[in-house]
């Protein structure tokens, strides 16, 4: 009788522990989206544009921790295509991270279906073409993770959730652009500045209530300034890391970066006006917005709030104010605070230094004098098939030399579970804005001049914030420290299109010898292969 009882008990436990399993599956969410082009005109002259399900901007992605994200995309365009998500970690899942050296282009009229999880994350973060020069005419969206219901956060539920989509935009075409880099010539200045693919457009909201604005810049060079005439605004998450509540009258915003504000309406009931401008550059452009309280009769009026008088000094000083909340989750239970990477010991030592050289007689952009140029066969189907002759692990020194610039595909070795240390050295006279595809990390430290190992003395090594993209200010340094958690390939790039597109960008193969599961996952049974690697199977 006991033995029955027991076996019941047993029985029940595991019919218990089966529902709980099934129920605690997180959600699985499917798209289908259609890339094609269409004729706008955002600078008011006729254009071709790359439209998502015909929709300029495309489609806002909203998400939720743990989100499983099946995306079916179709290429009608008439070059090969791919989406990346900026900022999303793909959790050993290189697989799906929708740049050249893990993925072979979407060919045309195909499609390739990205299955990915929004693992562990929290955030304002975009998408965009990674190929070619297709961002620049458009194909880019918002990507917003929220968090789990369970999970709190440090402010209260805004009334709204706006995503601004800010960047610099050029009225020539996407080939005219890449025919003028691939002549060995830098793209000129760009025609103006857009929101949301328009020159001018309305956000609404009511009087006394809170509104979360994201913002982004998704455009190919400049850095921008953000400001809104009459408000405050309050940073609470930057790129994932909830931050130290600060007011602001304006941000800096540099390529391919985000954050997210919160804006009380606590003013008198009239339009208000949203103004973004460029930041550091000879020939500067605005584009503005409207804040239209719902009780209005007044439209905007008087002079646009004016940008920073500072320049970098000022940019520098308020970067540094972007400071982790260490008492506040993410978008796990435990607090940000709770992980010390100012006590891990650092194993290796990067540093970059960019550069923008002739080679072969035409302007490349180089890390370490290597231009980076992509072979035919992807790096992560190379790894995974052993194929030979496509990248070598000597391909590029950790320091740079000072040798002659040349072509290369270059790949950094790098160890699972390392905890390294980034520098990028800027001794150009132009802004610089580095991203690492597959992780967030520590940014420590700013500086001017040359880094050397006693500018470590002034690394902020308590509360940095971690992000994705950092920026670099002109002949100066950042350091960043990486805990290399994730087994993968990982693109580390220059945010800025046309330096990336000319080879300022490198590989990380983070790498472990024992082959596992619960590193890394098998390569898709519907991967693409194209290269050395078409034919084979998966």
């Amino acid at each position: 009788m006991g033995n029955v009882a027991l076996f019941h008990l047993i029985c029940g436990i595991f019919i218990f522990w089966s529902v709980s399993v099934v129920k605690a599956e997180d959600t699985y969410k499917y798209f289908t989206w259609t890339a094609t082009y269409g004729t706008l005109s955002p600078l008011g002259v006729p254009q071709q544009v790359i439209l998502i399900n015909g929709q300029f901007p495309g489609p806002r992605l909203d998400l939720v921790t743990n989100d499983n994200v099946i995306l079916n995309l179709i290429n009608k365009l008439d070059e090969p295509l791919l989406l990346t998500w900026n900022g999303i970690k793909q959790r050993k899942n290189s697989w799906q991270d929708g740049v050249l050296g893990t993925n072979c282009p979407i060919p045309i009229n195909s499609n390739y279906t990205y299955k990915f999880q929004t693992k562990d994350q929290i955030g304002s973060y975009t998408y965009f073409p990674s190929t070619q020069l297709h961002r620049a005419v458009g194909g880019f969206g918002a990507l917003n993770v929220y968090a789990r219901s369970v999970i709190s956060v440090p402010y209260a539920k805004p009334a709204g959730d706006f995503s601004l989509l800010i960047g610099d935009w050029y009225k020539s075409s996407h080939k005219v652009l890449r025919q003028i880099l691939d002549s060995g010539r830098s793209l000129p200045y760009p025609n103006g500045l857009l929101i949301n693919g328009q020159k001018q457009s309305t956000f609404s909201g009511d009087q006394g209530k809170t509104y979360m604005f994201r913002i982004s810049n998704v455009g190919l060079k400049n850095s921008i300034n953000f400001r809104i005439q009459g408000h405050k605004m309050r940073v609470v998450e930057v790129e994932g890391s909830h931050v130290l509540q600060n007011f602001y009258d304006s941000l800096d915003v540099h390529v391919g970066q985000s954050m997210s504000v919160l804006v009380t309406l606590d003013q008198p009931p009239k339009d208000y006006y949203i103004v973004a401008s460029t930041r550091f550059s000879r020939i500067n452009f605005t584009a503005t917005s409207v804040l239209h309280y719902t009780n209005s009769q007044t439209p905007v009026s008087g002079p646009m709030p004016p940008a920073p008088a500072g320049q970098m000094h000022w940019s520098m000083l308020q970067a540094r104010t972007f400071r982790w909340n260490l008492t506040s989750n993410a978008a796990r239970p435990n607090p940000q605070g709770s992980f010390h990477y100012g006590k891990i010991t650092i194993s290796r030592t990067f540093v970059m230094a960019n550069s923008a050289p002739l080679i072969n007689g035409k302007l490349r952009y180089a890390v370490n004098s290597v231009s980076y140029v992509n072979p035919d066969t992807p790096l992560k189907l190379a790894d995974h098939f052993n194929i030979p002759g496509v990248f070598n692990l000597n391909s590029i020194q950790a320091y740079p030399s000072g040798g002659s610039p040349y072509l290369g595909t270059a790949v950094f070795p790098t160890s699972h579970h390392d905890f390294i240390e980034i520098v990028f050295q800027n001794d150009e006279a132009t802004m610089q804005s580095w991203h690492l595809d597959g992780y967030d990390f520590w940014v420590v430290g700013f500086g001017s001049d040359k880094w050397t190992q006693a500018s470590r003395n002034k690394y902020n090594l308590v509360d940095a914030l971690t992000r994705h993209t950092t920026q670099v200010y002109p002949k100066s340094w950042t350091a960043i420290l990486v805990s290399l958690d994730n087994q993968g390939m990982w693109n580390l790039r220059s945010a800025m299109w046309d330096r990336q597109y000319l080879g300022q960008q490198v590989y990380l193969r983070v790498y472990d010898p024992t082959p596992s599961l619960a590193n890394e996952y098998d390569i898709p049974t519907n991967a693409l292969l194209c290269g050395k690697a078409a034919g084979r199977h998966t």
